[in-house]
């Protein structure tokens, strides 16, 4: 993987979009109130590309989305030390962090039908999903993810809605 910084763990990002420009979001499992947009490690042999379709999918059952623009160069972010021990621990690596390719991505399909968090084709990550702003995703994002999502929102700027909608909550908790 060209230009892959040492000591990073190569992994996409996927800025999911709608027809409003809002961008999804989910809240992770493991860490309750964590938002962050879909995003997975990239094996020895796939390519980013192909690796951010299948995990979007796998993470989501979105099926119906085009690429639209990619951040040309790997963004990284630093864990901070606990979850760098647990990271490093459950991935069996020496990780600083993750490096990303960042892909944007639209819905072509205008609804919410083929979101499924729980559609069996991996373990389960998120308890709910949302719409939201690129502000409030930033808002939103675990502090040492945030410089990195501002970066993402910067470099899609030209594709997203300045409109300020409010989130649209798709939880099955309220």
């Amino acid at each position: 993987m060209d230009g892959l910084p040492p000591g990073y763990r190569p992994n996409f990002g996927v800025c999911l979009i709608n027809s409003d420009n809002q961008v999804f979001v989910a809240s992770r499992l493991n860490v309750p109130g964590a938002w962050q947009m879909p995003q997975g490690a990239i094996e020895d042999d796939e390519e980013p590309k192909l690796a951010a379709i299948k995990k979007l999918r796998e993470e989501t059952g979105v099926v119906s989305a085009e690429i639209i623009a990619e951040v040309p160069n790997w963004l990284t972010y630093d864990f901070p030390p606990t979850v760098k021990a647990k990271v490093n621990r459950l991935w069996g690596g020496e990780w600083h962090g993750q490096a990303q390719k960042w892909f944007l991505m639209r819905l072509t399909k205008d609804n919410d039908s083929e979101i499924n968090l729980a559609n069996g084709e991996a373990d389960t990550e998120f308890a709910e999903w949302k719409w939201a702003s690129p502000e409030e995703v930033i808002e939103q994002a675990v502090d040492y993810k945030r410089p990195q999502y501002e970066e993402v929102m910067k470099t899609f700027e030209p594709y997203l809605n300045e409109s300020g909608i409010s989130a649209k909550c798709k939880s099955t908790k309220w």
